[in-house]
């Protein structure tokens, strides 16, 4: 049989691609090694979820007297957490395998690598097995970066230093806990484990936490954060580890900290290095499967989507990518836009930004006005939140008013994001944004009051 697509990778760019091939009449083979869903669903985003709504259970339990809402001996059972967490994820890659038997999909459990072209397409080997297909998407995804720093390598091997694969399923809570990045997934499992107990120290070589976040947000982030008995340790780098320590190294100082356990998340890589890439002559740059804006690659009846690409290493980036790819081998006019992609952090506060911060609007050459506005003009996030600092922060252009940034901290900003970015993929200004009716009482009334503001300095109604 020839495959009209074969697919490398089950996580969201490969198994959400498969769906729409199928959906588009190709007959479609996807292979993966692990479980169906890949990093995101298995060892990311949904795994992580399910224990920060735990996380946040525990908090709203230990301020619920605020509330007239009296509880006692609320507690986090790790054992307990991580029983729903699987569960959950169980669930979810059920349905996903689900999904593609009825689109008559072909899953094969193992790894693809390309093996070479042929005059139909192109021969894929699996589990000692050929596949031959006239198209290929590479969607392998990307895996935890390991600094070469003294005694990192062992301690990985030996399970004091965790990734994000092996904390999601520590079946205890440490007394002392030691974060390696302060990035999203740094942060979240932070939040996840201050609230559960452990003493948590956060090691960041930046500046500021919370990587390309607008500055403001991150410095209210973390000021919550802190509030919750998180250290952290800015402008430090990792040195070294010893056996229940990290060794660490800032400007004029440097300090070896206690750790039960280790979480090494200082980012992550593209993974194609086993693919077979080279079989077929695929162009990378530093490990990165390079792509045009149809997700193409050099080599004609192949593309790349995911992680894969290096890109911007989200899922919901891999899932638009994805659905370019076929929509472009379907032949329908498609392309990728990076401009209004929202980027969380699932802490408590959430944060959340799509579009330009005010650095970047800045470096960019843009002429910009900014308005500011407190969460607290929210009648329910005031009811919700009896002493919460949220805010809206939204980037205009000066002049025209288009909106080129929105950025949130506070309740539901996971949720709020998603009509900012809308706003700010279609181009909208400030004026004809505020013309939207916003529904009372939300705590996204909020970006419309600071709509309004940006239509006073601009000498609008």
């Amino acid at each position: 049989m020839i495959y009209d697509l074969m697919i490398l990778g089950g996580g969201p760019a490969g198994y959400f691609a498969a769906e729409r091939a199928a959906d588009a009449g190709f007959r479609t083979i996807l292979f993966e090694e692990r479980n169906i869903g890949g990093v995101c669903l298995n060892e990311g985003c949904i795994p992580t979820k399910s224990m920060l709504y735990s996380a946040k259970l525990a908090m709203a339990a230990k301020h619920s007297e605020e509330y007239g809402v009296y509880s006692e001996n609320a507690r986090i059972e790790q054992a307990s957490v991580i029983d729903r967490k699987n569960k959950v994820v169980g669930r979810l890659v059920r349905g996903i395998a689900s999904s593609l038997k009825q689109k008559q999909i072909d899953a094969v459990h193992a790894a693809g690598v390309i093996k070479g072209k042929t005059e139909n397409g192109f021969l894929v080997e699996a589990d000692e097995k050929i596949y031959e297909g006239a198209r290929l998407l590479i969607c392998t995804g990307s895996e935890t970066i390991i600094p070469k720093i003294s005694g990192m390598a062992e301690a990985v091997e030996s399970g004091f230093v965790l990734t994000s694969r092996e904390i999601l399923d520590l079946d205890h809570v440490p007394e002392h806990l030691v974060i390696v990045g302060g990035g999203a997934i740094g942060l979240e499992m932070a939040n996840y484990f201050a609230v559960a107990g452990s003493e948590v120290t956060i090691v960041e070589m930046l500046p500021e936490i919370g990587g390309a976040i607008d500055r403001e947000i991150a410095r209210t982030l973390r000021s919550n954060l802190e509030n919750l008995g998180i250290r952290f340790m800015l402008e430090t780098k990792a040195a070294g580890v010893a056996p229940g320590r990290l060794r660490c190294e800032g400007v004029g100082h440097e300090e070896s900290i206690p750790a039960d356990k280790i979480l090494l998340s200082i980012g992550r890589k593209p993974r194609a290095a086993d693919a077979g890439l080279e079989n077929i002559g695929i162009y990378t740059e530093k490990g990165a499967v390079v792509t045009d804006e149809r997700m193409r690659t050099n080599v004609p009846m192949v593309w790349a989507a995911g992680d894969v690409n290096g890109r911007m290493m989200l899922a919901h980036t891999a899932y638009r990518e994805a659905a370019a790819a076929v929509s472009d081998m379907a032949g329908a006019a498609d392309t990728m836009r990076y401009d209004a992609i929202p980027q969380i952090i699932y802490t408590q506060p959430e944060a959340a930004g799509v579009g330009e911060t005010e650095e970047s609007a800045a470096a960019k050459g843009y002429i910009a006005e900014t308005v500011k506005v407190p969460l607290a003009y929210s009648g329910r996030y005031v009811a919700e939140n009896m002493s919460g600092d949220g805010f809206v922060k939204v980037i205009a252009e000066k002049g025209t008013g288009r909106i080129l940034g929105v950025h949130i901290i506070g309740s539901y900003a996971s949720e709020i994001i998603l009509s900012a970015a809308i706003l700010v993929a279609s181009k909208r200004t400030a004026l004809s944004a505020s013309k939207i009716v916003f529904p009372h009482p939300t705590v996204g009334e909020a970006m419309r009051d600071a709509f309004l503001e940006l239509n006073k300095k601009e000498g609008a109604l």
